[in-house]
């Protein structure tokens, strides 16, 4: 196999310092590199539908749910990982954008449910349509088996730090 800019990276290393061993650079540069590339194909995409990655994060939550699209804004925060001040801001946001509205939460008269608006909806299908070409162009140098293998591997690295929510 041809060696890549992380193996040079590594062996200059290994010269450098002998005494470390540097292996976890062969893993974990690759996969902080093809997240550089993630996130160059994800702005990419969502300029496409004049979306930000946060917005997308958050409307993305949302349609995952099924109809009528709809999450506490507590749920949001637990999905996307941010804090509630982010998360009101966010939703401030995407409602002036038209992209979500408020409504009260029938089963707690303090609470507000976040709804996805019909305009939300296909803004943010537009966007995963986008992504997903992108996101199979990064993966096309693998076999269907290789990229089920490296998923399988992938979750197995991530499990410990995932809430098991999602």
């Amino acid at each position: 196999m041809a060696a890549d800019d992380v193996d040079r990276i590594v062996s200059a290393w290994r010269r450098e310092r002998p005494d470390l061993d540097v292996t976890p650079l062969e893993v974990l540069s690759r996969v902080s590199r093809l997240a550089r590339r993630l996130d160059l194909a994800r702005g990419r995409a969502f300029a496409g539908t004049g979306l930000e990655s946060w917005e997308f994060d958050v409307l993305s939550a949302l349609r995952r749910t099924g109809s009528p699209h709809e999450l506490s804004p507590g749920q949001l925060v637990a999905e996307t990982l941010v804090t509630s001040g982010t998360m009101t801001n966010r939703v401030d946001r995407l409602a002036a954008r038209g992209f979500v509205e408020r409504h009260p939460d029938p089963g707690d008269r303090r609470g507000v449910l976040v709804r996805l608006t019909a305009e939300g909806v296909r803004v943010v299908d537009a966007a995963l349509t986008r992504l997903l070409a992108d996101e199979r162009e990064l993966l096309a140098e693998l076999a269907p088996s290789e990229r089920d293998d490296l998923a399988g591997l992938l979750r197995r690295l991530l499990r410990p730090f995932e809430s098991g929510t999602a």
